[in-house]
């Protein structure tokens, strides 16, 4: 099999989930095939923290970060900042969350949600790994939220699997945040999606696939995982009409600015 011409990264991925536990070495290993050098994948919930981080630790392109899902903040214990920062260091643990705000099922405990989201802020902030956003049905106590916590004291930003309002976009990429583009961009349908990312700058672009959720044509509606993100960055590079392999090296030096510490690690890997 041809390698091909160009490397990305997956930016958000749920490597421990049940979907992939038959076959987990196999579906990193045909990322790689696929051009995914590199791979984030997500605890959801603190109490899932150690097989998150056992897959990193198996797998030299596998990084991981920790927090607790915006629809599980009410089922799980609070989390604390100095439990995130304990987990933060862990040389290969380079973000904070996924964290957010969530109300098209869990309206219900928005209070919660939202105390949630500030502890992962302090948490981003002092530790300085990027905050990883969920945001579905909650657009102004978002804006709002990160704009409060952000004139508090700065910290950096994914908006993962951004697929939210126009003004959340602009709120985010105000604040110097980066905006990230998973298989939701890549459906027929989502054209007003498309063009917001058509409207970003391309320096604050990241490419996932939220796998196993979220497969891009022509996988939609099968299980998705990290060998597709080719799909959806083929997407990308339409909209900023540049050939697969630069937006690749694009979205990739984005992913390096962005995630300083996997960068990092993967610098002093290649000189090993």
């Amino acid at each position: 099999m041809t390698s091909p011409d160009f490397q990305l990264v997956d930016a958000h991925c749920h490597l421990d989930f049940p979907d992939f536990a038959e076959e987990r070495d196999a579906v990193i290993a045909r990322a790689i095939e696929a051009g995914v050098t590199r791979m984030v994948t997500i605890c959801t919930r603190l109490t899932n923290v150690d097989t998150v981080r056992a897959i990193s630790d198996a797998h030299d392109p596998v990084f991981w970060a920790a927090g607790t899902h915006p629809m599980s903040a009410a089922d799980e214990p609070l989390a604390s900042v100095e439990d995130l920062l304990a987990l933060a260091e862990h040389p290969k643990m380079v973000g904070i969350g996924e964290t957010g705000l969530d109300y098209h099922y869990t309206a219900d405990s928005k209070s919660v949600q939202q105390e949630s989201l500030r502890i992962h802020i302090e948490a981003a902030r002092r530790s300085g790994l990027p905050l990883i956003i969920h945001a579905r049905d909650a657009d102004d106590d978002m804006a709002r939220i990160l704009s409060e916590e952000h004139a508090a004291g700065a910290y950096q930003c994914m908006m993962h699997c951004f697929s939210s309002s126009a003004a959340l976009g602009r709120a985010a990429l105000d604040l110097g945040f980066y905006l990230s583009m998973s298989g939701i961009a890549a459906f027929p349908r989502s054209k007003e999606l498309r063009e917001i990312f058509a409207s970003a700058p391309l320096d604050r672009i990241l490419v996932e696939t939220d796998s196993p959720y979220l497969a891009p044509p022509p996988h939609r509606g099968r299980r998705n995982e990290p060998a597709y993100t080719a799909h959806t960055a083929k997407v990308g590079a339409e909209l900023f009409d540049l050939s697969l392999p630069d937006f690749a090296a694009r979205t990739s030096a984005n992913f390096d600015r962005l995630f300083a510490k996997a960068a990092a690690w993967s610098s002093l890997r290649s000189q090993a």
